[in-house]
């Protein structure tokens, strides 16, 4: 990469990472969009950092003036750092006060500082915790094999929540390589139509089928083709979490790699007794080699 590009920010689409160059840089609102994309111990180190930071810089500003805190017993930097967390906090122990007009400035920027900062906060934990997350696992291979007479790539998707999803709506989308009449190599998308696609409600396991016909971009080709063209597959689902209520999304991303070709998913259902089924979702991800032969992918 040469110098004379400026790397902003990266992503990851397809199991490609993305890295963009000579993008405008991030405003200054962007960080509330990082704060939000955090792991939580991440954001928890972030905020007591901010906190040690806050407290830190006062601290200095007290232990600059020694005589600008009343009831300090001996000038410590120790001493001024606890001053400052009192403030901070707003607590008020009442053993040390700022005694000049110095200590009061400095006392009344921090206490100005802590409650903006505690505001911020709060409401970033509040988000964070009110931010609908949806609990989807997609099973980690897809596969290839026939269904109902023709060959179907398959791939299942498990709701953890013990409430049902509504109104779920599945996509799966190609993605390969394929060379131009002028011989330069382009990378192109095909939506794959699937056997269903919507479900009014998503209360458990489901496996989603693109059925392989003379329509499919899928049609005649072998998994050496698919490896040839660098095949991928995206894979979501979008839904509404019913107890909130509010509009969930997760999506995964398979390669041709990640095709098992005459293999199906383990049934994982089974009846306990009239109206209740029982979900195995501990064999979500396993499949089994079809023994009877199969018809050709063509």
């Amino acid at each position: 990469m040469s110098s004379q590009h400026n790397l902003n920010s990266t992503g990851a689409v397809g199991g490609i990472n993305f890295h963009k160059l000579n993008v405008k840089r991030r405003e200054w609102r962007d960080g509330y969009h990082w704060l939000l994309t955090l792991s939580w111990p991440q954001f928890s180190a972030f905020v007591f950092g901010v906190y040690l930071a806050t407290n830190v810089l006062f601290s200095i500003g007290y232990y600059l003036r020694p005589q600008c805190i009343a009831g300090m017993e001996s000038l410590s930097w120790a001493n001024c750092f606890f001053f400052s967390v009192e403030t901070l906090a707003t607590v008020g122990y009442g053993h040390m006060y700022p005694q000049t007009f110095y200590g009061h400035l400095v006392a009344t920027a921090e206490i100005i500082v802590g409650m903006f900062g505690m505001a911020i906060i709060t409401g970033l934990i509040f988000i964070r915790f009110s931010r609908p997350i949806a609990r989807i696992v997609f099973s980690k291979s897809l596969v290839l094999a026939p269904f109902n007479g023709q060959p179907a790539l398959m791939f299942r998707i498990a709701n953890l929540r013990d409430q049902a999803m509504a109104e779920a709506e599945f996509r799966i989308m190609l993605m390969r390589e394929e060379p131009t009449t002028e011989g330069e190599v382009l990378r192109r998308f095909y939506p794959l139509t699937l056997q269903f696609d919507r479900l009014i409600l998503f209360p458990a396991v489901i496996t989603v089928r693109h059925i392989i016909d003379q329509g499919s971009p899928l049609h005649g080709l072998k998994l050496a083709d698919m490896q040839r063209d660098d095949s991928r597959f995206i894979t979501s689902i979008v839904c509404i979490d019913t107890v909130i209520p509010a509009p969930v999304q997760s999506h995964y991303n398979y390669t041709w790699k990640d095709i098992r070709l005459d293999h199906k998913f383990v049934e994982i259902y089974s009846e306990l007794d009239a109206g209740t089924l029982t979900v195995d979702y501990g064999r979500i991800h396993t499949t089994e080699l079809i023994t009877a032969d199969p018809p050709a992918i063509s």
